[in-house]
Order: C-alpha cells, then structure tokens, then sequence
C-alpha cells in the first residue's frame, strides 16, 4: 500500500511538472547589416566587395602582431544570403535568440545597408521561425568605418543623421508599409516596436523639441491609420560615457525623463555598455555598474525598460586602439545573461524582452557567432539561461 501510495504521489509531480509550461523570452540581438556582399554603396569603405568583413580580415595585416585576431567559424559569410541567412537564423532559434533587432540606416535621402534585412532575412526560407524589429540607427557617419582614414584625428561628416519633416514622414511610411505590416514584425500588445538611437540628432533635424513632439505623435497616429492600435516608441538609453571610441560611442549626455515623456517614448533599453559604463575594465566589474544603472533607471522614468546585456567592447579593428572589456567569457556571459532575466521575473507587467550586443558586431568585438575564441560558447550561454 505504501509503495503504491508513493508511485500514485510520484505520478502526480511528475505530470504537474511536464503540465507546466516553461515561461518563454523574447532574446533580441541586434545585427550590424555590414556583412553583405550585393550592396554598392558599401564599396566607398570597404573596396573589396565583402562588407565590414574587410576590416576582420586584414587586421593583421594592417596591424602585425596586435593580440586581436578574431575569425568567425562561419567564415566571412554573406548576410544578404537568404541561404546563409536562413542557416543563422536556425542556430538563433536552437540556442534561444528568437528575435532580431536590425540597425537600419538612411542616409543621402535613401536607405543604407537594407540588403541584411531584404534580401538575406525576409526572403530566408524559414523567416517565420524569428520575428525582427528596426532601431533606426540615426548617428552621422564619420571616417571610422574606413581604416584607411580611421587613424586621421578629423570630423569629417560623410553623411548627417539629420532629417528634415518631408524626410522623416517619407521614411515613417515606408517602414509601415514594408517592415510594420510583415508577420514577423515584432509587436508588444499588437504595437510596431520601433527603436530610435540618437533623439539629438532626429530633434536637430526637425527643428527642435516642439516640432519633434509633433513628429512623433504624427508617426504613432500614422501608425493606427494602418490598422495597428499604436506604435510602441523605444528609446535608446544612453549615459555618461567615459571611453570616446568608435561608431557606437559619442553621446555624453544623459537622458532627462521629463524631455522622454514629452517625446513620447513608451519603452526603452541600452544598445551597448559602452555608452553608459566603464568598459575598461572587467566583465563583471562592468555589471556591477548595469545593475545600479538599472535600479537607477527604474526609479527615475516612467516607462518600460528592457534589460540590456552587451557580449564586449573592443574596438580595435577599426581604429587599433581601443578600451577593452577584460574577462568576457561565455561562463561571466551566462552570469550577465541571468541578471537579465532575474530583472525580467522580477517585472511580471512588462513583456520577457532582453536585448543584447549583439549577433554579428565583430569590429567591436562584441557577438555571439561562433569564432575561433570561444567556438559556440556565447551562443551556448544564450541556450543554458533561456532555453
């Protein structure tokens, strides 16, 4: 009787806890759409036809014997592939990344380096395996992403992030047409997420904050005219950055929540932690930092924040010199990544979003590919917190 007892008390937990079912996350990484090889207009700063790739692979041959020889295992693929992409996005789902966040680009009055996204991802044969979303990625473009002119100490502005109100409602339009209304388009309560990095740039463009707010509200009513119920708006959050290296890190001021609200932002996460941390200097020493940054941000803004976790820094390929994130590896990766989700589980109102630096960001050496490095042990990470 006692045993049968026991093996009736077994059954019982044993099918109370497969009937649970495990709660899901939604892991965003954002891809760099640098890594193409059918788009022209990449040509100016890459000659070789291969994208950003150019500046991985001649690394040491442009900077003999420097400790940064990273090599990707998937060798320097095409993105703009819907094979190799449809490939990428079977190991995302496998190890639990199952969102992307693409950094979009429009500069000279047309789109800039939208291959990634149009001929790689969305013509993918298993697309619908991921959603995607689109941080407009606003930031004037300067000569970093060139390393024949990296090392010149100048500001020369190739192309401004600026846009005036014709320009920005032709790019609202579009992205509602072509990117909101795609299935795989990622939605929070049936709102478009729609991610903005540099708010200074786009107030400067139309004219100031005033005209900004008018902007912004159009887009979002814009937004509903198409059948949405809304637009969720997503900040970039920035900080008082202490390391002035590369693309991805030139804003110093920190965001007032008021000039947030009046904007209306209704959600917001970080990019990288080089723009609000000390990234010189041990991995989790640096979370240390994201974990007060995080407190302080949840008791200054009125909106949701996403919690965001960046692999590394370090910007070397580009300019030789760089801030360097020390002891990044997979195991303090994983560490970071369950700080994340504990902030997650601790704000049940809010969606399972955790953003993270990101797929494909080699020259900043901070990805989550297979290299020769670390082999799969990112992605690994990803798999052993999430899935």
């Amino acid at each position: 009787m006692r045993v049968l007892l026991t093996n009736l008390l077994l059954a019982v937990f044993v099918l109370s806890a497969f009937g649970q079912k495990a709660k899901q996350y939604d892991v965003a990484a954002f891809v760099y759409p640098a890594y193409a090889a059918d788009d022209p207009r990449l040509r100016p700063f890459w000659p070789h036809g291969m994208g950003e790739w150019e500046t991985v692979a001649t690394m040491q041959q442009r900077n003999p014997g420097h400790y940064w020889n990273r090599q990707p295992l998937w060798g320097y693929i095409n993105e703009a592939d819907p094979n190799v992409m449809a490939m990428e996005i079977d190991v995302a789902t496998e190890h639990g990344v199952n969102v992307f966040i693409f950094d979009w680009y429009w500069y000279d009055g047309r789109p800039f380096m939208e291959t990634t996204l149009d001929n790689g991802f969305l013509k993918a044969k298993n697309v619908d395996k991921m959603k995607f979303y689109l941080m407009w990625a606003n930031h004037e473009v300067v000569n970093v992403w060139d390393t024949r002119l990296a090392g010149i100490n100048e500001h020369n502005v190739i192309w401004t992030g600026k846009v005036d109100r014709q320009e920005f409602e032709k790019i609202c339009k579009r992205n509602i047409e072509k990117y909101f209304k795609h299935p795989c388009y990622y939605k929070i309560d049936g709102k478009p997420v729609f991610m903005i990095y540099d708010i200074p740039e786009l107030i400067a463009g139309l004219g100031g904050m005033e005209e900004t707010i008018d902007a912004l509200q159009w887009f979002v009513e814009e937004t509903k005219k198409a059948g949405f119920p809304g637009l969720d708006l997503q900040l970039t959050m920035w900080g008082q950055n202490v390391n002035h290296s590369g693309v991805d890190g030139s804003r110093t001021s920190e965001p007032d929540p008021d000039f947030v609200k009046k904007l209306g932002f209704t959600s917001a996460t970080h990019y990288q932690f080089v723009h609000f941390a000390n990234v010189d200097q041990d991995y989790l020493q640096i979370m240390e930092e994201v974990k007060e940054v995080w407190a302080d941000i949840d008791a200054t803004f009125d909106l949701v924040y996403y919690p965001h976790i960046s692999v590394g820094w370090d910007n070397s390929p580009r300019t030789a010199r760089s801030a360097v994130v020390k002891n990044n590896t997979p195991e303090n990766f994983a560490k970071a990544l369950r700080m994340a989700k504990e902030y997650v589980d601790n704000h049940p109102k809010q969606v399972p979003l955790i953003t993270i630096n990101s797929w494909n960001e080699w020259t900043e050496t901070s990805y989550l590919q297979p290299c020769n490095v670390f082999g799969y042990g990112y992605l690994e990470a990803v798999k052993e917190v999430f899935k």
